[in-house]
């Protein structure tokens, strides 16, 4: 199964994106490389937020198309902040991560999408080897300014609202 699906979790409901890693996202070490973790993590958002251009079937969750604004541009996101807290080293493997989504706030034009990394599904007891979030923004792509979110779109992610991750303190 690499479709994206819903999945009813202990802290609630939350979108299931797998995601297939490439032996490039190995390091020296053998483990997936932090910049490929964000590469991940932007395949699952992308698959989870976007409608497949070729109408094939997508996420209950995926909204954004590239209808045209009032102002002549296309909806666009804009990554304002991430942060990602490593539990373990992901090990490379040829079924796909267990990526799952769920939103920690909506703003006026902003969302925090927050992730879990876990093994593959049917890994008994599943490892959490991730933990992140992104700020994403709207934006209008002419303007560069701040767009915000609809009705349909708040309506698509509002039953996958749940606690912010509240990472490690420092030391």
């Amino acid at each position: 199964m690499t479709d994206p699906s819903v999945v009813e979790t202990a802290s609630g409901r939350r979108l299931r994106v797998p995601i297939h890693l490439r032996w490039g996202d190995l390091d020296a070490l053998g483990h997936v490389n932090n910049t490929s973790m964000l590469k991940l993590l932007e395949e699952a958002r992308l698959r989870a937020f976007w409608r497949p251009e070729d109408g094939t079937d997508a996420a209950p969750t995926a909204v954004f198309d590239m209808t045209v604004l009032e102002g002549g541009g296309a909806r666009a996101t804009l990554i304002a902040r991430q942060e990602i807290e490593y539990l373990r080293p992901v090990p490379y493997g040829q079924r796909p991560l267990d990526v799952q989504l769920w939103v920690g706030s909506i703003g006026g034009s902003s969302v925090e999408v927050c992730y879990d990394v876990f093994s593959p599904l049917g890994q008994d007891p599943p490892v959490l080897y991730a933990r992140a979030t992104a700020v994403v923004v709207l934006v209008d792509s002419a303007t560069g300014r701040p767009t915000r979110w609809g009705a349909e779109e708040r309506a698509a992610w509002s039953p996958f609202i749940g606690e912010p991750i509240v990472y490690a303190k420092r030391r």
